[in-house]
């Protein structure tokens, strides 16, 4: 039994991500992103706001994504976003973010927890109006949203007219990804 070697796994179960070209559309599975939520403790917005001005980490406003590398951050609910940094450089985002907030801030590991696909390319309102009650065409780039999927709740970041980033639950990751396949078909 000591010889047993574990090896770490995609969401979608596999050794390495997932990527399918479907029209002028291709859906990524990511896996070289760490993410951490990030909450302000009762009376301490402005010093955490602060701090992430201080550490160069993005605080976007209600509905809005940011970046401005290592970091990406996304809004989740009033005083609370979502911290994303590289894998390789952030495998501890915990640790990164409790040494620039300090108990300013309450923070949780969120890595495991989500699975993101990136889908790229051309015409994406046009996919992403069989997926969700999300007006693509109308957001803005960085706009971010709380939506549903085929039952899932995700989080879905528009990153520019081409690129958008979905998050949701890796215990769904297999049917996330079936419902993003199945659209794609029936839109191109």
């Amino acid at each position: 039994m000591a010889d047993l070697m574990l090896a770490p796994l995609t969401p979608l179960g596999h050794a390495l991500p997932e990527q399918r070209n479907i029209g002028p559309v291709t859906l990524t599975e990511v896996i070289d992103s760490a993410l951490g939520s990030l909450t302000a403790r009762a009376g301490r917005l402005a010093e955490l706001a602060e701090r992430a001005a201080a550490a160069g980490l993005p605080l976007p406003a209600p509905g809005q994504s940011a970046e401005a590398a290592p970091y990406g951050a996304f809004w989740l609910a009033p005083e609370s976003w979502m911290v994303e940094a590289p894998f390789a450089s952030h495998e501890d985002i915990r640790a990164h973010l409790v040494a620039i907030f300090g108990d300013a801030a309450s923070i949780t590991e969120q890595t495991d927890a989500w699975v993101r696909f990136d889908v790229t390319g051309a015409d994406l309102p046009r996919l992403f109006e069989r997926l969700s009650n999300v007006d693509l065409a109308r957001a803005p780039d960085h706009a971010a949203t709380r939506t549903v999927i085929d039952h899932i709740g995700c989080y879905l970041v528009k990153r520019g007219p081409t690129r958008i980033s979905l998050f949701g639950p890796r215990s769904s990751a297999p049917s996330l990804w079936h419902a993003l396949e199945t659209a794609a078909r029936a839109a191109f």
